[in-house]
């Protein structure tokens, strides 16, 4: 790759798994935008782009659900950035009348001040009875008692013309739980991100749309002591305004042919597409080096940068026998990707520098 020109760089953050930055609602959109602009071009997922009702548009950031991202990663599939998605709007039967209306009222908002093209709304013939767990690493999960119901919502609204797709699921409220006590005072797991994932994941896998989620749930009380990480969750009455957002100029998933190779060549329709290819660096944390599109990019030999993130796991890139640049913070991983996207060697910013022979 010519130096000065674009880098792409996967940016991976894993949700639920209680990440210093990026555990939060939000909180690595300062670190993603350093990125991009130290790469020219970032993919990552909605867990670290989405703020709640606080969002950032750059048009160097891509937006890929995060299963969409492993399969871009393996080569499956490739990103064709785009002016503009319809976003489908998928509504969860069990959500409350009031906070129904909240939600819809977000997307007409997104509609009126943003000039977003959000429609249909689809609501599901039935609850999807979201419950939530933590598993034993301490990561939080969770399950989707009639998945079913939302595969057949959400291909209502592929039939319909949307070409991405905002999910809202009603999500249990635990508003005196110790857990969320401690996640407000900025300590512990979001107890709704592994639930999270399993929705977008499935919608995106099933339909090949772009798809991300907003959980609702009724307000919390006023808390003076807020952790800042988990003030921007607390603005508002829904988190959809970022995911519409999001959604608004992800880019297109579109599958790519077995056995055909970057190197091969595409037919000229396809020349626009961004693929695994062109990707010049992974960033991740480094004790959580284990998911399928870090493990990919591994395996094609792409720069791994590994941040000091504390959380939950801790899957090194020495537990894995995976060769790794580390850097002590996100800042660093920027000075890393210039370094890279120069050509110039990591090596030769160390010292002592070791000797050749």
């Amino acid at each position: 790759m010519t130096a000065g020109r674009p880098l792409p760089t996967l940016l991976v953050i894993p949700t639920g798994i209680g990440c210093e930055l990026g555990g939060y609602a939000g909180d690595a959109l300062p670190s993603a935008r350093l990125l991009a602009a130290a790469s020219g071009c970032l993919i990552t997922h909605p867990n670290v782009m989405n703020g709640a009702a606080l969002y950032w548009s750059d048009p160097r950031i891509h937006y890929v659900e995060g299963s969409a991202l492993d399969r871009f990663a393996r080569g499956t599939i490739g990103l064709r950035p785009v002016r503009r998605q319809r976003v489908g709007l998928l509504l969860d039967a069990g959500i409350e009348e009031d906070l129904r209306w909240r939600h819809l009222q977000v997307a007409e908002g997104c509609r009126a001040s943003l000039g977003l093209e959000i429609g249909p709304v689809v609501t599901t013939e039935a609850p999807l009875d979201v419950s939530l767990s933590q598993g034993a690493s301490g990561a939080s999960w969770g399950q989707l008692g009639r998945p079913e119901v939302l595969l057949r919502a959400g291909q209502q609204l592929k039939a319909a013309g949307a070409t991405a797709i905002a999910v809202v699921a009603r999500f249990p409220d635990d508003s005196g739980s110790e857990a969320l006590a401690a996640y407000r005072q900025g300590s512990g797991v979001d107890a709704l991100a592994g639930a999270e994932a399993v929705i977008s994941h499935l919608l995106s896998r099933e339909l090949g749309l772009p798809c991300a989620h907003a959980p609702a749930l009724s307000a919390l009380p006023l808390d003076p002591a807020l952790d800042p990480r988990a003030a921007g969750e607390e603005l508002g009455y829904t988190f959809l305004a970022c995911v519409l957002v999001g959604l608004s100029r992800a880019p297109d998933l579109v599958p790519l042919l077995p056995g055909v190779s970057e190197s091969s060549g595409l037919p000229a329709p396809a020349a626009d597409l961004l693929q695994i290819g062109a990707v010049g660096a992974v960033v991740a944390p480094a004790g959580a080096l284990g998911g399928a599109a870090v493990l990919a990019c591994a395996e094609r030999g792409i720069p791994l940068i590994a941040v000091h993130n504390p959380c939950v796991l801790d899957v090194s890139a020495e537990a894995l026998g995976l060769p790794a640049l580390k850097a002590g913070c996100y800042a660093a991983a920027a000075g890393l990707l210039v370094a890279l996207r120069e050509g110039i060697s990591p090596a030769a910013l160390q010292r002592p520098l070791a000797r050749l022979v």
